[in-house]
């Protein structure tokens, strides 16, 4: 039977809502860096990951944090893994996070909205996602009357799926969307209860190798080649009174993805213990992410054409109901403009961003 999207929707948000409301405790794990008073000097910064366990694609922050690059920084930072990009916003929203990470599409709807939010960097800008299903769904047009998995409507997975459901011609009204949380995808796919699931590089890697027969119907970065994927943004407040603090961030997570590329074997076993994925599982993903896509930015990672493009599409597909957001309105690059200028350009690579 197909479940009303709109019923979905209003359930989910509600959800969403009281989650925030609730306080920290609502928003996840507890935090993965001690959060015992900070050296003197150092300031602490409460950082919002939008999934419950760590992503390869959010695994720069985690990166950071182990090679010391935060600390250098004078940075303590306390992570909180969240249910979705949707409870980061309003995490950031709210004043329990100073710094959000999401895919970009929560973030458009909060300003557009006239929330107080604004992108300062980015992390995996380009879309490391695939649309994974079992043997018996060839394309994605077989995906008519299927139950597939989504995390909250409006947030990454649930326009992911848009997308590839665009792509064969049918909307979210040919399918059931099925609520999983990131982390339970993979088991939902094996065990039957969702026919289709966006999954994370890593992700899709491991359920083809344990499941055969599992496969990819799209590669999202195909489907959608100039869609802009991660964002890491603040509150426009926060960033007025704390600019010298988000240079100080997108300056050691700049270093993070330059040091990834250089070193692969230590780059693999950070991100396997942050993930909670085997080595092997993660070393096959990083030569996807990193040595063919370059999904990772070494520069600012934020461009203007990209983003307008991004948000163009998510107007096609109702996904942003209000005006898109003026770009200098949405986006202040100036710290990670300044966080490059510090270590200087790198150049070279036709993906260097």
């Amino acid at each position: 039977m197909r479940r009303p999207v709109r019923r979905l929707r209003t359930a989910l948000a509600a959800l969403a809502v009281a989650g925030t409301l609730a306080g920290c405790g609502a928003f996840g794990d507890a935090p993965t860096q001690s959060s015992e008073t900070p050296p003197e000097g150092q300031a602490t910064i409460r950082v919002g990951l939008p999934t419950g366990v760590t992503s390869f694609a959010n695994a720069d922050l985690a990166v950071a944090i182990e090679k010391g690059f935060l600390s250098e920084a004078g940075l303590t930072v306390e992570t909180q893994n969240l249910k979705s990009g949707v409870s980061v916003v309003q995490g950031v929203v709210a004043g329990a996070l100073e710094i959000g990470a999401s895919s970009i599409e929560p973030v458009v709807n909060a300003a557009a909205g006239g929330g107080d939010v604004v992108i300062i960097g980015a992390y995996t800008d380009k879309l490391t996602v695939s649309s994974v299903a079992p043997a018996d769904v060839l394309t994605p047009a077989d995906l008519r009357g299927r139950q597939v998995g989504v995390q909250e409507v409006g947030a990454f997975r649930e326009v992911m799926t848009r997308l590839v459901l665009q792509s064969a011609g049918l909307t979210q009204n040919d399918v059931s969307y099925i609520p999983v949380d990131a982390q339970s995808y993979n088991s939902a796919l094996v065990d039957g209860r969702i026919q289709n699931a966006i999954l994370q590089t890593e992700q899709a890697i491991a359920v083809q190798r344990d499941h055969p027969g599992f496969h990819s119907i799209a590669e999202l970065s195909n489907v959608v080649p100039d869609y802009h994927y991660g964002t890491f943004f603040v509150s426009r407040a926060w960033l007025q009174a704390n600019r010298d603090t988000a240079v100080k961030f997108m300056t050691a997570l700049t270093r993070a993805h330059r040091f990834m590329y250089e070193n692969k074997d230590e780059t693999v076993k950070i991100v396997a213990k942050a993930t909670e994925f085997d080595e092997q599982v993660i070393a096959q993903a990083y030569d996807s992410l990193l040595g063919q896509q370059g999904a990772f930015p070494v520069n600012t990672g934020l461009d203007k054409a990209r983003i307008k493009k991004t948000m163009n599409r998510m107007r096609e597909l109702g996904i942003l109901e209000k005006e898109p957001p003026v770009y200098d309105q949405l986006v202040d690059a100036g710290p990670v403009i300044d966080a490059v200028d510090s270590l200087g350009v790198q150049s070279g690579d036709a993906r260097w961003r």
